[in-house]
């Protein structure tokens, strides 16, 4: 490749407004087609053209500005997480994530923004903070350039009742400072919470209608009221709000469908009425169910006290199995299934996310393109950016990544940070090509 190293500026993008154009690749634009070879050119933070190579060669365009030779390598789409906690700290447990005080918070949550686009996720939608304002502050630092990360809607806190998930406090030692999430009672006391998160800035309102199996809620008991739930939607959605909800059990889910809670996390108990009724309004919800917590928590806890064998993981590995057979009869009835496994903890660190597309081939019974798309085109969904984002083509945002490697004959690569080869966030380099170090990885991969 010719030295182009004039053109770069300080690492994170050109001089002079200069077009970018990706020769000689493959080019994946996650419309479930298949892989062709071809050029791509990014005008600003656009993609202004995309060109199959022809039986002449390419077809160059008018464009002088960079040119990039893929050589042969992938160009997709950035990856997108559906159900991302940037708030969650990678630590062994909640109780560090609820005790960290929120100055520290705030840093460790622009260290796990950019181990997300380390790891070529350039977007994600907020599935809860641990505090009232973190998910909008690191929201705004990113959009304002303040620092490196994805793409990221905000949430709130999770909104639980006494007793339930995210009431985290003793008995005897009542605090409200120690609890993961907003603890409600009551209609008018949830339309106060939402409206004070919506007067933060957030994006979405997420509730927590059933519980999990690690807290003193199990999985499908459920925690509020009709009236309770249609308050809160309510007050979100006439402030123009979406709505997302923690629900495992079967009448979780239906609530869900019947009150038009738009993302539904976990999703793991279900049954032939819950099945169809969410088919019924497939084009209105999304799941993200969280595989990797699920999987990993019911077997790679163990340095952390998560012992398998015990009954804590034995309900997990019960509700890993429901939610395997969940997950695979919704993919056969076309309800949008996207990647989002819960990361953020010791057993399910933030930048190990791309291990839910594997599992979306391996358990769900994807194909590896069909995986593909739930971590791309469909997260450009459940971002509210649908005719821009999580495909390659004229037009849509220029979050694309190089890789190398075919990632539809084997969906792993994509978890091999080093095969990452360039990150581009709207139309501006995070990693920019450096074939000279793919060069000596590929010579260090081969002689081992």
């Amino acid at each position: 490749m010719a030295d182009n190293t004039s053109n770069w500026n300080g690492g994170n993008g050109y001089r002079n407004g200069q077009d970018i154009v990706f020769t000689n690749v493959r080019i994946l634009d996650a419309s479930g087609e298949t892989p062709y070879n071809g050029e791509v050119t990014v005008s600003g933070n656009r993609i202004k053209s995309v060109n199959r190579s022809g039986a002449n060669g390419y077809s160059w365009g008018g464009s002088n500005g960079l040119r990039i030779d893929g050589r042969g390598m992938t160009l997709m789409p950035g990856l997108i997480d559906a159900h991302l906690h940037l708030s969650w700290n990678n630590a062994p447990g909640i109780a560090p994530i609820q005790m960290m005080p929120v100055e520290e918070h705030v840093i460790n949550c622009v260290e796990m923004a950019k181990v997300l686009i380390d790891a070529g996720f350039t977007a994600g939608c907020g599935a809860a903070a641990a505090k009232a304002r973190l998910d909008v502050v690191i929201r705004d630092a990113i959009n304002a350039g303040k620092c490196p990360g994805p793409r990221y809607t905000a949430a709130g806190p999770e909104i639980t009742s006494v007793g339930g998930l995210g009431d985290t406090s003793l008995p005897h030692i009542p605090h409200e400072g120690l609890n993961l999430g907003i603890v409600v009672s009551g209609p008018e006391e949830i339309r106060r919470t939402v409206r004070e998160l919506i007067k933060h800035g957030v994006d979405t309102i997420k509730i927590n209608l059933s519980g999990e199996e690690i807290t003193s809620m199990p999985a499908e008991h459920n925690q509020f009221s009709d009236e309770e739930i249609s308050m809160c939607v309510t007050e979100a959605k006439r402030r123009g709000k979406k709505m997302a909800a923690h629900a495992r059990s079967k009448e979780s889910v239906q609530k869900c469908v019947e009150f038009g809670i738009d993302y539904i996390y976990h999703a793991s108990f279900t049954d032939e009425e819950t099945l169809d009724k969410l088919e019924a309004a497939k084009d209105r919800h999304f799941v993200a169910p969280g595989l990797a917590w699920l999987i990993n928590t019911a077997r790679n806890a163990g340095d952390y006290g998560i012992k398998p064998g015990t009954p804590i993981t034995d309900a997990y590995e019960r509700e890993l199995e429901a939610a395997v057979n969940s997950m695979s009869e919704m993919h056969k009835r076309g309800i949008k299934v996207l990647i989002g496994g819960d990361y953020g903890f010791a057993w399910t660190p933030h930048g190990t996310n791309a291990k839910d597309i594997e599992y979306f081939v391996d358990m769900v019974g994807m194909t590896p393109m069909e995986a593909i798309q739930a971590a791309t085109r469909y997260g450009g969904e459940i971002m509210g950016m649908s005719n821009e984002l999580g495909m390659v083509r004229e037009g849509y945002l220029a979050d694309l990544l190089l890789v190398d490697g075919d990632p539809v004959s084997n969906v792993r690569i994509l978890q091999d940070h080093k095969r990452l080869v360039m990150i581009m966030k709207d139309g501006k380099f995070h990693k920019k090509p450096d074939f000279r170090e793919l060069e000596m990885s590929h010579e260090l991969r081969f002689s081992a």
